[in-house]
């Protein structure tokens, strides 16, 4: 018995075909296999065939795509949980130093941004050499609890986080908007892994209590495995969630900037108030003026969050002058802080502790000068935020370079 398909009766009328399938675009689906297989020649079915069928082919695609990506990151997640478990292993030894436990995460979130990114050949042998170097110098060093060697343990992770940058933004490594998006990442992934790991500890300790309530103690078998391998592949698949554009981090993280600038900025001005009426001098007080520092280093920090996560808005709002006044109010504190410091070297002498925060401190001190002046040129009509963008995403390789030279140079040196 012949089939009544209304689409053959009305191939001729491209209108009717469109009415058609507009009104009952499931029974049209139906119906079309079959007139497209007693008319194969057709122009019109031809089109209609690839209108139908182009975004499914598309889908598989981008299906199958995702299960790669899903299966290189949990390839990736158990290689980096076994590399910590092992690192831990040596470290409980007291063979290795603990900072080593770095190197069972870091270098697999890397390779996950090379993965997919494909870079040149010559960026990735750069990466893998330099991550290669880090990892038997530091293993040189002697285990000992030197100055110089502890702060290449404080400065090996800022080198180790720019490589990764290094990896994120592959062939366009130079590009402002590259590593804007790498930025953008790092406050994404912290939000997303923290909140991951909070989920953890929740099970951990209900895990811990269940088999405490029946007499077993697991506690130590726990940490050593399961806790330190968790943590290790966790934070290889938040870079794959937060990589697979994740709304969740995506939308908190410009409200978190909005809501923590000003919190910052009220806590901060009440700090300075009460210090200056304790009497507190970061010229005598080393103590303090280390604290001095690590407040100097938030505020760097959440003004560069909170700037990143404005999305380069060209109409300026409250959150702009805020930021404006943290930057001002950071170099106030820098200013402090390098005057605290020239008068330590010069009256106590050259030691590799003040040697470092001065480096710091003059480096932070040039970039928020950088950042000042461009914030100002945009507050002021004179520019768009992309030059502000630029301030920050530019400078942060010196950082690097630093952090490279501390970890590389001081223990030889001190």
């Amino acid at each position: 018995m012949e089939r009544n398909n209304p689409i053959l009766q009305n191939i001729g009328d491209p209108h009717e075909l469109e009415k058609m399938f507009r009104k009952e675009p499931e029974a049209f689906k139906i119906e079309f296999p079959y007139a497209w297989a007693e008319n194969p020649d057709s122009q019109i079915l031809a089109a209609w065939n690839e209108r139908l069928h182009f975004k499914e082919t598309d889908d598989l695609e981008k299906v199958s795509r995702i299960k790669r990506d899903f299966m290189a990151m949990g390839v990736l997640a158990i290689l980096a949980g076994i590399s910590t478990r092992v690192l831990f292993h040596f470290v409980e030894m007291n063979t290795i130093a603990p900072i080593n436990l770095i190197f069972g995460i870091v270098p697999f979130i890397a390779a996950f941004f090379a993965y997919n990114n494909l870079p040149r050949k010559n960026v990735v042998f750069t990466i893998i050499s330099l991550f290669l170097l880090a990892a038997v110098y530091l293993n040189i060093l002697p285990l000992e609890q030197k100055d110089s060697i502890i702060l290449a343990y404080l400065h090996l992770p800022v080198f180790l986080w720019v490589l990764v940058g290094f990896a994120f933004t592959g062939n366009e490594y130079s590009v402002s908007s590259k590593r804007l998006a790498y930025l953008k990442f790092n406050g994404e992934f912290c939000i997303l892994y923290l909140s991951m790991a909070i989920s953890g500890m929740m099970l951990t300790a209900l895990t811990l209590e269940l088999f405490e309530f029946i007499g077993i103690n697991i506690e130590d078998f726990y940490i050593e495995n399961v806790v330190v391998f968790g943590a290790a592949a966790l934070a290889v698949a938040a870079t794959y969630l937060v990589s697979r554009d994740l709304k969740l981090a995506k939308n908190i993280a410009p409200y978190l900037a909005k809501i923590f600038s000003p919190l910052v900025l009220i806590t901060l001005l009440a700090y300075l108030i009460t210090v200056l009426w304790a009497g507190k001098n970061p010229f005598l007080d080393r103590d303090f003026l280390l604290v001095f520092n690590g407040i100097l280093l938030v505020v760097l920090i959440i003004s560069i969050f909170s700037i990143t996560e404005s999305g380069g808005n060209q109409k300026k709002n409250t959150i702009d002058y805020i930021n404006m006044v943290l930057i001002i109010l950071a170099l106030i504190i820098d200013g402090i802080a390098l005057s605290a410091i020239v008068f330590r070297l010069s009256s106590y002498g050259i030691t590799p502790n003040r040697l470092a925060v001065l480096g710091v401190n003059l480096l932070i001190f040039t970039h928020l000068i950088w950042i000042m002046f461009s914030y100002g040129s945009f507050l002021r009509n004179k520019n768009g935020p992309a030059k502000i963008q630029d301030a920050i995403t530019k400078y942060l390789p010196v950082y690097g370079l630093w952090a490279a030279f501390v970890f590389f140079v001081f223990p030889l040196i001190f």
